[in-house]
């Protein structure tokens, strides 16, 4: 992989003050709630983003980036997020973001130009929050730059806003605070509503285990189609049943669900107000049994993204089955869905034997071949080297 500072130097002819990465996410457990206000367990992975960044005079951010020969120029003082498209979006975007929290703190006078290229090995379209990564190193690059002294979460909101408004995607926070707060060997317990965050323990290489990453090479676009609708089937869903959020709602709301909403926006429900709960008994059944006792739960997940939510599609099923039938103590679709990847918590004695049953299947069915890689929880976004 080419690196952030080889890029730089490519694009701009020097070489950086320094660089910054954050990781991108597998999200365990707990997929569509966080928008709802909901709870989500996703851990930071071993694959990251970096971000070359060197301060310049003329009051103008430069953006490149290994995956396209384009190089973006604005000025920080007239930042949009109107004018902003493509992938630079989502660098810009921060910066535009960030730009406004630093004017409303009165520190506009610490907003320098600068030069950043990105280079990043975060599968793109996958599900692993290839965008989140470049979001959030961006993020903690500039923060420390132009001195702003943001918190860890003021940098998720940052990111959110950039990705909701400059980008158009409506997501929650759940990938940014994967990326900025994850920590080795841990999964990362976001409670959207209140915003707090706890590190829970996974132990997995103690047990045995591996997380094993199928990506089934059918790429999704968040910003366009079936996330849209699955969130407003979920507004929809709170609205007609007279509360805030669905967060509002438990397993004990359900029948009342059901009689009062159409059966597609009751399914939505359900799965938010069941997935929420399967967070839960995730945590609980980590910290009281360990990772091996969270493969059923992980199996429940994924079939209620794909009979609840229809957010799966026929490559991510067959893995998921295959996987289990091979050997995998569970599997689901991991991120937005429609496409991307899902995950297996596999037996590391038993990697080579589950990943080339899930290829083989998918071969008979003359499906993609899938890309088939091994993720670890990880830290989260850091400052990697002075230049």
């Amino acid at each position: 992989m080419t690196t952030s500072v080889e890029a730089h130097a490519a694009a701009f002819g020097s070489y950086p003050d320094g660089t910054w990465s954050a990781p991108g996410r597998v999200n365990l457990v707990g997929e569509h709630t966080d928008y709802n206000d909901g709870l989500v367990l996703p851990f930071a992975i071993d694959r990251r983003t970096e971000c070359a960044v060197k301060v310049t005079d003329d009051g103008s951010i430069r953006v490149a980036s290994t995956h396209s020969p384009e190089v973006v120029c604005v000025k920080v003082a007239s930042l949009t997020p109107d004018g902003l498209d493509g992938w630079s979006a989502y660098p810009l975007g921060v910066a535009w973001a960030l730009r406004e929290v630093a004017v409303s703190k009165g520190l506009a006078d610490r907003l320098l130009g600068c030069d950043l290229a990105i280079a990043s090995d975060v599968p793109i379209g996958a599900g692993l929050s290839s965008s989140a990564a470049i979001e959030c190193a961006v993020a903690v690059a500039l923060n420390e730059l132009w001195g702003l002294g943001l918190e860890p979460m003021e940098l998720v909101l940052a990111c959110q806003r950039a990705e909701n408004v400059a980008v158009g995607a409506p997501t929650g926070i759940m990938d940014q605070t994967a990326s900025l707060f994850g920590v080795e060997d841990h999964a990362v317990l976001l409670d959207c509503q209140s915003r707090e965050v706890q590190t829970v323990e996974l132990g997995l290489a103690a047990a045995g285990l591996s997380i094993m990453v199928m990506d089934s090479k059918v790429e999704h676009a968040h910003a366009t189609g079936g996330y849209k609708e699955r969130r407003a089937d979920c507004e929809r869903g709170a609205t007609e049943l007279g509360v805030a959020t669905l967060r509002a709602l438990s397993p004990a709301d359900l029948p009342r669900a059901k009689a009062v909403l159409s059966d597609r926006v009751f399914r939505r429900v359900r799965h938010v107000v069941t997935e929420n709960e399967r967070v839960l008994d995730t945590v609980r059944a980590l910290g009281t049994l360990g990772p091996t006792a969270i493969g059923d739960l992980m199996l429940g997940s994924h079939a209620s993204m794909r009979d609840d939510f229809e957010i799966s599609v026929p490559e991510i099923d067959v893995a998921v089955d295959v996987a289990v039938e091979a050997g995998a103590l569970g599997a689901r679709l991991t991120g937005g869905g429609f496409g991307g990847a899902s995950i297996a918590l596999v037996p590391t004695a038993k990697w080579d034997d589950i990943a080339a049953a899930v290829t083989e299947a998918l071969d008979s069915r003359s499906m993609q071949a899938p890309h088939i890689f091994g993720v670890r929880p990880s830290d989260g976004a850091r400052h990697d080297e002075q230049g």
